[in-house]
């Protein structure tokens, strides 16, 4: 379950497993009557499907969602039973034989989708081709047109060649609750999923499932929020902190006043003691979080700022590949060493605020994170 060797890598992740079910649970308690299931597409959002399908799925979820098809056959090494969705859909008629490995369910997002799946699809021995449908509602990514929802339905209805589970769209601004599109959105697919009554419907991604009400539907889709990401902009995060990503420090240095740091010289104004932090953009922590004063960094006032010892402490200069330098003179040279660990975000840094100074979002700090962080997994259940 660990990355690299904890003695000699440059920074590390934890990641609780514990925190994670509590916020599944959170998440299915603000889903009833629906049933919650797990979006875990990009490895779960970069901290490993393994551990973190078997986690949820101890913890009740039995439904997953994915993005392609080899992610659908990671999910299914860690739970044999699940019900697998891929959202991306079918790209050739050869992509049929991975679906039927791993009794995956694809997503038909097109004409194209649907004529594959009619010719190649699978069928458990009940039900011909089970799969879901996308219904294009607004978001104008993937999905059926309205038009062509309502002809399968009156196809399909005649010849049966689909079985259709559930009926799916995507909500564009659910993070902000009281934008018009919700409402359109909301209108607009339940007339398109009315027309498969013998199907579920699921609408609701982790911003949805706080919009509440006729959002539900009969399955939510949480992703975001699973891994402790604010659902929602402007309030409280209810979620528990999920990772916690720390860097070695490799050196401490004095730097006087009128020398600069790093690549392109950032200026430094006074006396600064600076630990050099092994880790960067090669790491997922984005140059866009290179400290104030750096010219990429112009259209805002601060960059990024990590936590050690009690305190908050500055990105000075620009992130490298390998190396983040951070202002630590407020703590003096004899509260640091080398090897202790700059927590880059969790729970002193909220990974939505680090997300933020980044110009980013937490999605892409977490899909992010390298190869390069030792990995150690909390959890009090069954070994993950």
């Amino acid at each position: 379950m660990a990355g690299g060797d904890p003695r000699v890598a440059g920074g590390r992740l934890t990641i609780d497993l514990d925190a994670l079910v509590a916020n599944y649970r959170l998440l299915a308690e603000h889903s009833t009557p629906a049933e919650a299931a797990a979006v875990v597409k990009a490895d779960a959002y970069g901290l490993g499907t393994a551990p973190v399908v078997r986690a949820l799925t101890a913890a009740g979820c039995r439904r997953f969602f994915v993005a392609l098809p080899e992610e659908g056959l990671a999910v299914r090494q860690a739970a044999p039973a699940a019900e697998i969705y891929v959202f991306n859909g079918l790209f050739s008629p050869e992509a049929a034989a991975f679906y039927r490995e791993g009794r995956l369910l694809p997503v038909l997002n097109s004409q194209a989708d649907l004529s594959i799946w009619e010719a190649h699809g699978w069928d458990d021995g009940e039900e011909p081709r089970p799969c879901a449908l996308h219904v294009e509602t607004g978001m104008n990514r993937l999905g059926l047109t309205a038009e062509r929802t309502r002809i399968l339905a009156q196809e399909n209805a005649l010849t049966g060649a689909l079985t259709p589970r559930l009926v799916i769209s995507h909500l564009a601004c659910a993070d902000t609750a009281d934008h018009p599109m919700n409402r359109q959105q909301l209108k607009s697919f339940q007339v398109l999923s009315a027309l498969f009554p013998e199907s579920e419907s699921s609408l609701a991604n982790s911003a949805g499932i706080f919009l509440g009400g006729g959002f539900l539907c009969d399955m939510t889709r949480p992703g975001i929020a699973l891994y402790g990401g604010a659902p929602v902009g402007g309030v409280a995060n209810p979620m528990h902190a999920v990772v916690t990503a720390e860097a070695r420090i490799a050196q401490l240095r004095q730097v006087r006043a009128g020398q600069t740091v790093s690549y392109g010289a950032t200026p430094v104004t006074r006396d600064t003691l600076v630990a050099v932090a092994a880790t960067g953009y090669a790491d997922g922590y984005h140059r866009a979080a290179s400290g104030a004063g750096v010219p990429l960094r112009r259209s805002l006032a601060e960059g990024a700022a990590g936590f050690i010892a009690g305190q908050r402490v500055p990105v000075i200069g620009r992130v490298t590949m390998d190396l983040t330098l951070f202002d630590v003179t407020a703590l003096g040279p004899d509260t640091l060493k080398v090897g202790d660990f700059i927590e880059l975000f969790g729970d002193n840094m909220p990974i939505d605020e680090v997300a933020s100074a980044a110009g980013t979002i937490a999605y892409e700090l977490l899909t992010a994170l390298g190869r390069r962080y030792h990995r150690h997994y909390l959890y009090s259940g069954a070994p993950a």
